[in-house]
């Protein structure tokens, strides 16, 4: 197993009540500030483009905006937007995104106040990987060693670990890869990042109530069908990681999301095939309740993200 991993830190979120574990992002937390959920919505919407709501307390999440798109995405094989992932970098908020169901592209863009993007590209992250058949779900964490970015999906490149082809639909068989940046212009190339011995997508990291690192995976074997959440305690930004949990979310989930609920972690999860969410929340990163019944979300949202925003930047998108 290639075993890598990456560092988190702790916010205050709105009247001191909610922590949200930040991955990438370096800004500095304010006490007002509000969580802001990054989302795509299916069937035209995807490429229709990113979305966004606001939650005051972590479990009712109403629509920004009117609902309507504040990115249209104009890039990649298929100008999809796909798993939206918003961070911010200390200067400006950036996004990063699935472009296509197949292809060796990214999306990438960067805003100052959320509605107006600029330098949108696709980023070819696997264009030298041969056999690359998809780049699934992009996210970024912030590696303090090194001062640079680690980007990291999901990725089947065909002939790769053999051992599982076939067990994902459409012969697919994902691990995670990942590839270094500073500027978000020169990468390093792709490598494989987390290869836990099945077909895995959807890869994110979250700041435990213990300090620890984590990472929260979805099993994507489907025969026999288990489609489900699993967390390995991470060292560092490139790992090693411990051994993966026991499932802690039902089967047939996908895009998994964090954040901090005073002494607990929440983790959201989209019921795909059910058109809802679901969300678990733990103290200890081995005990999970499920806590679906207290979330609201808007109508028709799909794999996002989750990231603290100042109450006046939330205030000014209309």
């Amino acid at each position: 197993m290639r075993q890598k991993a990456m560092r988190r830190r702790d916010f205050t979120l709105g009247l001191g009540a909610l922590a949200l574990a930040g991955c990438a992002t370096t800004q500095q937390a304010r006490a007002d500030d509000l969580l802001v959920f990054a989302y795509f919505t299916t069937g035209k919407g995807e490429a229709d483009g990113l979305k966004l709501a606001v939650s005051e307390d972590g479990f009712a999440f109403r629509a920004m905006a009117g609902g309507r798109s504040l990115l249209v995405p104009e890039v990649g094989e298929k100008k999809l937007l796909r798993d939206p992932f918003l961070f911010h970098d200390g200067r400006r908020w950036h996004l990063l995104w699935t472009t296509a169901w197949e292809g060796v592209t990214i999306g990438h863009a960067t805003s100052s106040d959320l509605i107006h993007w600029t330098g949108q590209k696709a980023i070819a992250v696997m264009a030298d990987v041969a056999g690359t058949r998809n780049c699934w779900a992009p996210e970024a964490i912030f590696d303090s060693r090194t001062g640079r970015y680690e980007i990291f999906w999901s990725s089947t490149v065909t002939a790769r670990f053999a051992e599982t082809a076939g067990t994902s639909e459409s012969a697919y068989n994902h691990r995670l890869w990942h590839s270094s940046t500073a500027d978000f212009q020169t990468l390093s190339p792709a490598e494989p990042l987390y290869d836990p011995g099945f077909s895995v997508i959807d890869g994110t990291f979250a700041h435990g109530p213990d300090g620890g690192l984590y990472l929260i995976v979805k099993d994507e074997t489907v025969a026999p069908p288990r489609k489900y959440l699993q967390v390995a305690r991470a060292q560092s930004p490139t790992g090693p990681f411990g051994p993966l949990s026991p499932p802690f979310s039902p089967g047939w989930v996908e895009g998994p999301m964090t954040t901090r609920i005073g002494d607990a972690l929440v983790c959201y999860y989209d019921v795909y095939k059910e058109g809802r969410w679901g969300a678990a929340m733990t103290r200890d990163m081995v005990h999970w309740e499920d806590v679906s019944a207290r979330l609201t979300m808007p109508m028709g949202a799909r794999h996002g993200s989750l990231l603290q925003v100042p109450r006046a930047v939330v205030e000014a998108i209309r």
